[in-house]
């Protein structure tokens, strides 16, 4: 079953949506950078943008590679590779950058949000009162 990671920069929260494979086949085809309606992930009026994701083996989507084939390529940083010294160069195995039948986890980061809809602000606390004094006459 896939799963939609959404992340929230202007809150810095993220969330997770589980759809079905069914829900899933608009997405094939999709590139990451690409813009799509939040409406798939259940949030009508939210524009997403699809930064990643990884397949049912774990091997991470890599935007410089091209379609959706895994890929054994020489990297030297950056998704799939994380150098111990500096210089260093390893072949590794990654996903192209489209999305396929494959793909288990999808990372989307939240562009657009609704006009209408703004983070509640908490109220200010009243302050209390001090009891009225009483005068004797």
């Amino acid at each position: 079953m896939p799963v939609l990671i959404v992340s929230d920069p202007a809150t810095g929260t993220s969330q997770r949506v589980e759809i079905e494979d069914a829900q899933l086949r608009p997405l094939v085809g999709t590139r990451i950078g690409m813009t799509i309606d939040g409406a798939i992930a259940g949030m009508q009026g939210y524009k997403l943008k699809l930064t990643g994701g990884t397949d049912k083996d774990g091997i991470p989507m890599r935007p410089d590679v091209h379609g959706s084939a895994k890929a054994r390529i020489v990297l030297s940083g950056g998704v799939g590779y994380k150098p111990t010294d500096k210089g260093m160069q390893k072949r590794k195995v990654v996903r192209g950058n489209t999305v396929s039948q494959e793909t288990t986890f999808l990372n989307f980061a939240v562009v657009e949000a609704p006009k209408g809809k703004k983070a509640p602000e908490p109220e200010p606390e009243a302050e209390p009162e001090a009891p009225a004094e009483e005068t004797e006459e």
